[in-house]
């Protein structure tokens, strides 16, 4: 959000290139982004996004996709986000069906793949949203712009006692 810091990695901050939620409009966050102490330590390396499974995953910003596959069980899709310098940003998707291969190029809101039935990491079905530079987790969120992380619709407020040519210019 506005006057928030932003976060660097390195001393570079990361570019606010998010141009589309991976899963709905304006998905919930079952379960935010908790950096661990320690490069092995508890904590949560990305956030969770409320989704049905069978929901369409999409890219949240173009790139190339690095890693279309399965881990330990689970579709995973990588994707290396275009002008995010060296090395370049690495957005994760989990648990998703990839209807994307290794190598493809891919613009913002473009369809990765569908999201698979949960676990019990989230009962409900959720996306598990990843941000990394090299082997650096970052928060995904830091990487939508306000107007995406905003919630709600844009509402018009009723025009009350203005004339009609105040309005539109004859």
């Amino acid at each position: 959000m506005a006057g928030e810091p932003v976060p660097k990695v390195g001393g570079a901050p990361v570019p606010k290139v998010g141009r589309a939620w991976p899963v709905g409009v304006r998905p919930a966050v079952v379960r935010g982004w908790e950096p661990p102490a320690t490069e092995y330590g508890r904590g949560h390396r990305g956030v969770d996004l409320a989704a049905p499974p069978g929901s369409v995953v999409r890219a949240a910003a173009a790139g190339k996709v690095s890693f279309a596959g399965r881990v330990a069980g689970r579709g995973v899709i990588a994707v290396e986000l275009t002008g995010t310098g060296g090395p370049p940003l690495r957005t994760t998707y989990e648990p998703v069906r990839a209807t994307v291969e290794k190598g493809a190029e891919v613009a913002a809101g473009e369809t990765l793949g569908l999201l698979e039935p949960p676990r019990a990491h989230c009962p409900a079905g959720c996306l598990h949203w990843g941000l990394l530079r090299a082997e650096a987790y970052l928060d995904p969120l830091s990487l939508m712009p306000p107007w995406l992380l905003r919630r709600g619709a844009s509402r018009l407020l009723p025009v009350i006692d203005v004339p009609f040519s105040r309005l539109v210019p004859l």
